[in-house]
This record gives C-alpha cells, sequence and structure tokens, in this order.
C-alpha cells in the first residue's frame, strides 16, 4: 500500500498567497505556515512532521520553503528518509528517497548551498538599500526620542491655545501621538507634584 502524499506550504508573511505553492499536485493532506523561514516556530511544520509516517511522500514548493539554512534542510531531509519518507522539491525537480545515492546528497548540499547563496544575497540587497537611504537622509525604524529640554518646550508650545499640534508635531519630527503622549506625561507628572 502505497503512503499519502503531504503538503508543506510556507508563504513568509500574512499577506502573501501561498495557492501558488503545489497547486497542480493532487495531495491527501496539507500543512500550512505563514511566517519567516528563519522563525523556529512553525506550527504547520510541526503537525506535518507528526502526520508523516513510513511510506508517504513529502510535496515541498521549493528547498527554501522547508529549512532555515542549509545544515537544517539536510538534517531534515535525511530524518525524514531514515524514517522511510520520502521527499520532493518541485521547483528544483528534485526527489530524495533515502537510498545510498551519493548524487541525490550532492544535489541536496549543492541546492541547499544556492537556495542559502540567494537568502544572502537578497539580505545583502537589503543592508545596502537601507545604507543608501540613510544616506540620502531617510529616517529608517523608529523616530529618535526627545531630550527633556525639547520635549517640554514642544508641550509648553502645544498647550497655547490655537497652537496647531500636527503642524508641531511635523516641526519637531514625531508623531501626533508622540506629541499627545508627552502632554499626557507632563500633565500627570505636574498634577502629581501639585498634590503633593
Amino acid at each position: 500500500m502505497s503512503g499519502q502524499k503531504v503538503g508543506y506550504i510556507r508563504v513568509s508573511s500574512t499577506s502573501q498567497n501561498d495557492e501558488r505553492q503545489l497547486d497542480d499536485v493532487e495531495l491527501d493532506e496539507i500543512f500550512r505556515d505563514k511566517c519567516s523561514g528563519k522563525d523556529t516556530k512553525r506550527p504547520g511544520l510541526d503537525d506535518c512532521l507528526r502526520h508523516l509516517r513510513k511510506g508517504d511522500t513529502l510535496h515541498v514548493h521549493s528547498l527554501d520553503r522547508l529549512a532555515r539554512n542549509l545544515g537544517d534542510l539536510q538534517t531534515m531531509v535525511e530524518q525524514l528518509n531514515a524514517k522511510g519518507i520520502n521527499v520532493q522539491f518541485h521547483k528544483e525537480n528534485l526527489f530524495f528517497t533515502g537510498t545510498d545515492n551519493p548524487m541525490q546528497k550532492l544535489m541536496l548540499q549543492m541546492m541547499g548551498a544556492f537556495a542559502e547563496f540567494e537568502r544572502n544575497l537578497i539580505r545583502e540587497r537589503q543592508r545596502e538599500g537601507i545604507e543608501a537611504a540613510k544616506a540620502r537622509g531617510v529616517l529608517i525604524g523608529s523616530r529618535p526620542k526627545l531630550d527633556d529640554a525639547v520635549e517640554q518646550e514642544m508641550v509648553a508650545r502645544a498647550s497655547r491655545q490655537g497652537a496647531n499640534k500636527k503642524a508641531l508635531a511635523e516641526e519637531y519630527g514625531v508623531t501626533r501621538a508622540t506629541l499627545y503622549n508627552a502632554i499626557k506625561r507632563y500633565q500627570s507628572k505636574h498634577t502629581v507634584n501639585a498634590e503633593s
């Protein structure tokens, strides 16, 4: 009796569509995750690995959908093969059965290395993009916090009758929420001082 065809699908974010992965493969069971590849918490994968039995074939769209890095990929495929579970990667057209085939092992290592290299290139491009944006003066990440003196000045100006808080927040380079939080802190501090 042949085993089940089990699919594992992972997309990096909740906004990504996972329908293109394995859409042309007839599967008995499908497990899904919506998380980063580097994320160690992948409940869909955990459920998938618990579900798989000897004789089953695990179908995955591509190498980088299954594992976080080359070592992780090799270990996972080898462990599955040792349990009698086949693994098929559709994008790379690779099929691993666990037979002592040096060519299969070499292909797994090479394809995993290419997938890791591609991820590293993407990260490097992201870093270069961030550095280029910083050089152009684009703010990256959270805005810097105001020191106490500047915050007090901003709150004092905001407290004046008819002060345009939106324009004031823009002038100080903060969000309106930051401005309102500063006002709240200032008011609560002065209320406590007045009561003591």
